[in-house]
């Protein structure tokens, strides 16, 4: 399968929450990867924009690092690392017991979304208008840098990816938000001496083509697949 073929089925994924396995693709069904104890351990953090780029990851380093993220532990369900606080709930589990080599983490797009009561079976909406932002910027800097501490407490090499764009018309997120939270993360990651991976950058450039669809935070098969490939070189330059 090819990896733009792979983003696509991924993105699917996303787009159904990702809370339970993705529909029946043998080549992606196992969110574990196939461990080769001679190569060094990589772990990917983050929200849907992650899932969406992990199996490209995967198979643009094969051969050079074990790429994990966060999932059950039979492989069959991924996780959506969500916002930050849910990250620092969450972050020793993730982090297991293994010797991580290196760590690329991101979070943002669920600490500055706008989230109101739902209906039905929907306990919350996306909805910039009624609902209430899940984390202020300053609560999003301090969870962020309280993560950084535990991070660099595993001796990792550590990179941090900038919140992907949030372009206009986006339901539950405000355009413009994404620049305020990344000056704040970047303000965490000057002072704690992290690399940075600019995804923001690269997402700001995009084609309409590049999207899932217009005012939508989500990317579509080729705009997975170029950030797979700008995820991929950034870890290997920190596995040199």
């Amino acid at each position: 399968m090819t990896i733009r073929r792979l983003a696509g089925w991924i993105f699917v994924c996303a787009m159904l929450s990702v809370a339970g396995p993705c529909p029946a693709a043998p080549a992606q069904k196992n969110w574990l990867p196939t461990v080769d104890p001679k190569l060094p351990n990589v772990l990917l953090i983050g929200d849907s924009i992650s899932i969406g780029y992990t199996m490209g990851v995967r198979e643009l380093l094969k051969g050079e690092a074990n790429v994990f993220r966060p999932c059950t532990p039979d492989g069959t369900k991924v996780v959506n690392c969500s916002d930050t606080s849910t990250g620092l709930d969450k972050l020793a589990e993730w982090l297991g017991d293994k010797k991580w080599a290196v760590i690329h983490f991101n979070w943002g797009l669920h600490d500055l979304k706008y989230m109101a009561p739902g209906e039905g079976k929907r306990k919350t909406v996306l909805d910039k208008a009624k609902g209430k932002q899940v984390r202020s910027v300053e609560e999003y800097a301090k969870n962020l840098d309280e993560i950084v501490t535990r991070l660099k407490a595993t001796g990792a090499k550590l990179i941090f990816a900038t919140t992907t764009l949030v372009p206009e018309g986006e339901p539950g997120r405000v355009a413009g938000d994404d620049v305020k939270y990344n000056a704040a993360a970047l303000d965490v990651m000057k002072r704690q001496g992290v690399a940075i991976d600019d995804l923001h950058a690269i997402t700001k450039g995009f084609a309409p083509e590049m999207f899932s669809k217009p005012g939508n935070v989500h990317y579509s098969e080729a705009g997975s697949e170029r950030l797979a490939e700008q995820v991929a070189g950034a870890i290997r330059g920190a596995l040199k």
